[in-house]
């Protein structure tokens, strides 16, 4: 399919060596020829980055950004300006994504993220100025280093469960704009930038937390409307072959909301980041990178929070130096696999 990748080589040693190509690279080396452009944005070459292990685990962060970065319309306000930042956790470096289209303002509040095969995938979030739920939907592409808008929710929703397996985005509960708690569902396929309705779960989860274990979307704990700040010890889970939902039971501790803090042990169950260490208690975001997971907290209420990799057997957290302008608050993150 991609004749002549290098002169003289072989086409299986050609793949081989541009399938170690780091890819902040990917830019410049799509510009080598038509082969390499089509080949470094096909998904056979992601699959087989993949299959190959030559992939890297990457933390995008939705962080506060510090005041010089700010909006001159923000800045005299006490709304901090959100932005997204790129953590590398085997150089140890940080970069920052280019602002999404027409974000003058930073991100939405709140808003969500996921990896989807090489890409990141950003929906949903508050207008920062009007506080108003947003169904905009847009994709940054890591090989292009650019965005595009995606098709915008079916409808408004915050607060939801999100996760994401292959080439689709999962959603479900969260709140509609009069703070009903939902139990509505839906997909998004990047691949195809369309939407389709998932069967509801049994009840309504506002402020419940997405994850993917094995093959099923798991949607844990939640409240119901008349139940606010209740939030419950179980989740449900959608079997991505079954087309169904199932109830897990006793999974989370009841009464601890479970935003941005629930991980995926080894062994399947879910994990509390903010039970990992007495450094990360307060504020705790976790994103699991592979074999290693990145966890974001502080101490007490007020303390400056600290950045953590966790690696290893023993599961301790190792502190990490962090440049000033991407020492700020991490709201949430997601891992996208490149």
């Amino acid at each position: 399919m991609w004749p002549d990748l290098i002169p003289v080589l072989p086409h299986d040693l050609a793949l081989e060596c541009l399938s170690r190509l780091h890819f902040s690279l990917y830019p410049l080396a799509s510009r080598v020829s038509p082969q390499w452009r089509h080949l470094l944005h096909s998904h056979f070459f992601y699959s087989h980055r993949k299959k190959s292990g030559h992939t890297r685990y990457l933390a995008c962060l939705i962080q506060a950004l510090p005041p010089q970065f700010s909006p001159r319309a923000l800045k005299h306000t006490s709304s901090p300006t959100y932005g997204i930042t790129v953590f590398d956790p085997l150089t140890l470096t940080w970069e920052r994504l280019p602002s999404v289209p027409d974000s003058a303002l930073g991100l939405p509040l709140f808003c969500q993220t996921a990896g989807c095969r090489g890409s990141l995938v950003l929906m949903g979030g508050w207008d920062p100025v009007s506080y108003e739920p947003l169904t905009d939907v847009f994709v940054y592409d890591f090989r292009t280093t650019k965005w595009r808008r995606g098709k915008e929710m079916p409808s408004k929703r915050s607060f939801f469960a999100m996760g994401s397996c292959g080439d689709r985005v999962y959603v479900a509960g969260g709140h509609d704009e009069g703070k009903n708690a939902l139990k509505t569902a839906s997909v998004y396929n990047v691949g195809e930038d369309e939407w389709w309705e998932l069967p509801p779960m049994s009840q309504e989860r506002d402020e419940c937390e997405g994850r993917m274990v094995g093959e099923e979307f798991w949607v844990v704990s939640g409240y119901r409307t008349e139940q606010q700040g209740m939030f419950e010890g179980w989740a449900e889970a959608y079997g991505l072959r079954s087309g169904q939902w199932r109830g897990v039971e006793g999974v989370w501790e009841r009464g601890r909301c479970p935003r941005w803090c629930v991980g995926v042990g080894k062994d399947g169950r879910l994990v509390s980041w903010g039970e990992l260490d007495s450094e990360v208690r307060v504020g705790v975001c976790g994103v699991t990178l592979g074999s290693r997971a990145m966890v974001i907290g502080s101490e007490y209420e007020g303390g400056r929070h600290g950045f953590y990799v966790q690696q290893g057997q023993n599961c301790k957290l190792r502190n990490i130096r962090v440049p000033d302008d991407f020492s700020g608050f991490v709201q949430s993150g997601c891992c996208v696999e490149i």
